[in-house]
C-alpha cells in the first residue's frame, strides 16, 4: 500500500481536483483505493458520491480503531467504482486541525491506515500546514503539493518542502515528496506560462509531468458526481492523470523494493 497525501498551502489551486483525477484513474486500473476527505470542508466526499454513515474522518483520528474505520468508510457513489471507498470529511473535522499540534497526536492516522489493506491510498489535506495536514503527511509514503501557475507558486511550495523535511526530520522519517504538480494551466494566458517556466527552474525535476489544464471538463465531473472519465471530451484530462499515476505507480514499485 502506497499513501500520497495531496497537499497545498492556497484554496482554490484544485487539489481535491488533483485527487478526483488520480482517484478515476486508479478506478478505471482496477486498484484497490482509499480517498481520505481530511479537508473540513468535505468537497472529495461529495464529488465521489458518498454517503456518510454519520462517522467522519474526524473520528478515526480520535480514535484509531479498526472498528470506527469499518464504521466510517463508505463506497463512492460513482458507477462502477469497484473497490474505490470514501473516508468521509465533515465540519466537525476542523476542531482538529490545531496548529500547535505535535507529538503523539500527529500519529493516529498512520495508525490507522495501518490497518487496512488497500493498493492506493489518497489523502486529500486542508490547505494549510496545521495539524490535518501534518497528520496527513506524518501518515504518508509521499507527498503531491499542487501550485497554479502563479506569482506565489514557487514561495508556496518552497513553505510545503520546508514542512515535509522537518516532518521527515522528526516525525516521518520514510516520508519523501513525490512532486509538484502545476494545476489550472491556461495556454492562452502569457502569465501561465511565465509562471511555469519560474516554477520548473527553481524545483526541476520535481516539476510532475504533465502540466494540467485548466478545463471545465473537470467542474462538469464534479458537479455531477461522476469520474472525469465518465464525461465527454475528458480524454486530454484523463491521459493527464494516467501520467500521474503511472509516476505514483514507480514510487510504489521503489517502496516494495525497498521493503523486500
Amino acid at each position: 500500500m502506497v499513501v500520497i497525501s495531496v497537499c497545498s498551502l492556497k484554496g482554490g489551486v484544485g487539489k481535491t481536483s488533483v485527487v478526483l483525477g488520480l482517484a478515476d484513474a486508479a478506478m478505471r486500473k482496477g486498484l484497490a483505493t482509499l480517498v481520505v476527505d481530511l479537508d473540513p470542508q468535505g468537497d472529495a466526499t461529495y464529488a465521489l458520491g458518498a454517503k456518510a454513515t454519520g462517522s467522519a474522518s474526524g473520528d478515526v483520528l480520535e480514535s484509531p480503531k479498526r472498528k470506527v474505520l469499518e464504521q466510517t468508510i463508505v463506497a463512492s457513489g460513482w458507477e462502477g467504482a469497484g473497490e474505490l471507498h470514501v473516508l468521509p470529511g465533515a465540519p466537525s473535522t476542523a476542531a482538529l486541525d490545531r496548529p500547535d499540534a505535535e507529538g503523539e497526536s500527529l500519529h493516529t492516522l498512520r495508525k490507522a491506515l495501518g490497518k487496512l489493506d488497500y493498493d492506493l491510498v489518497l489523502i486529500d489535506a486542508p490547505p494549510s500546514l496545521s495539524g490535518l495536514t501534518r497528520s496527513a503527511l506524518v501518515a504518508s509514503d509521499r507527498a503531491i503539493v499542487v501550485a497554479e501557475p502563479g506569482a506565489f507558486a514557487v514561495n508556496a511550495a518552497n513553505r510545503l518542502f520546508a514542512a515535509i523535511d522537518d516532518l521527515r526530520r522528526r516525525e516521518a522519517g520514510g516520508l519523501q515528496p513525490l512532486g509538484i504538480v502545476v494545476n489550472r494551466f491556461r495556454p492562452s494566458v502569457r502569465e501561465h506560462a511565465e509562471q511555469v517556466k519560474v516554477v520548473e527552474r527553481t524545483f526541476g525535476p520535481l516539476v510532475l509531468s504533465p502540466v494540467l489544464a485548466d478545463r471545465a471538463v473537470v467542474q462538469r465531473a464534479q458537479g455531477a458526481r461522476q469520474p472525469l472519465s465518465a464525461i465527454a471530451g475528458s480524454a486530454p484530462m484523463t491521459d493527464a492523470y494516467d501520467a500521474l499515476l503511472s509516476r505514483i505507480g514507480r514510487t510504489a514499485k521503489a517502496l516494495r523494493r525497498r521493503t523486500s
